[in-house]
């Protein structure tokens, strides 16, 4: 997988992506597990799980590895377990999305359902129903599938410091989004790119996976 750019030479609004463009950057090649584990469990002490790890198995989540998502949102390490959520869509997309480094939105609606489940199931696990692609769908729904309001609903637009309007948050260079269960709205994450279009955010709010029950999972 190629390596990932820096932030801080990315020059693009997180909220106006390309539909065609990127989840996140072609992701950098997997660390090994340890290196891994040491990073995810480095995160925030007051946030800390303290109880056991979800069962969560590489066939329960559609044959991707969720260890490093499951210890990142653990430790309460949001802003990496976004990354890795953007870059395990990447590897859920297939051969040909890892090639390129990103997800065309046309392949967001079939993404396995399995390891899709799987991933929503972890971030409503570890925050506390706060974060996650099916609570968005139903800020999405309540706003009646309006960009803008939706973006207002859930965080991800800001009033610009200098001349006062309202504008999207910015992903590049330092962050203008929020990482913290305290800070975040409800709905704030995970993050999914929308330049010139909302078609890849739509396509996986709109994935037949969350018209059922079958993600479901009591972790």
């Amino acid at each position: 997988m190629a390596m990932r750019r820096s932030r801080r030479t990315e020059a693009v609004c997180l909220l106006w992506l390309s539909p065609t463009l990127a989840l996140t950057p072609a992701a950098p090649a997997r660390r090994p597990h340890a290196a891994r584990l040491a990073a995810a469990l480095a995160g925030p002490p007051q946030a800390m799980e303290t109880g056991p790890r979800p069962a969560v198995t590489i066939e329960d989540a559609g044959g991707i590895d969720p260890t490093p998502l499951i210890d990142q949102l653990r430790a309460g390490d949001f802003e990496a377990a976004d990354q890795t959520t953007r870059d395990l869509l990447i590897e859920i997309a297939g051969a040909d999305a890892t090639k390129r480094g990103y997800v065309y939105w046309t392949e967001a609606r079939t993404l396995d359902a399995a390891a899709l489940g799987a991933v929503e199931n972890l971030w409503l696990h570890y925050s506390d129903g706060k974060f996650g692609y099916t609570v968005q769908k139903d800020v999405w729904r309540r706003q009646k599938g309006v960009f803008d309001r939706f973006c207002d609903k859930i965080g991800w637009t800001t009033k610009d410091e200098v001349t006062g309007q309202a504008r999207k948050r910015r992903w590049f260079g330092q962050s203008e989004f929020f990482y913290t269960l305290q800070e975040a709205p409800k709905g704030h994450l995970p993050l999914t790119s929308a330049l010139r279009g909302t078609q890849l955010l739509k396509a996986l709010l709109q994935h037949p996976l969350w018209e059922t029950d079958d993600w479901k999972r009591d972790l």
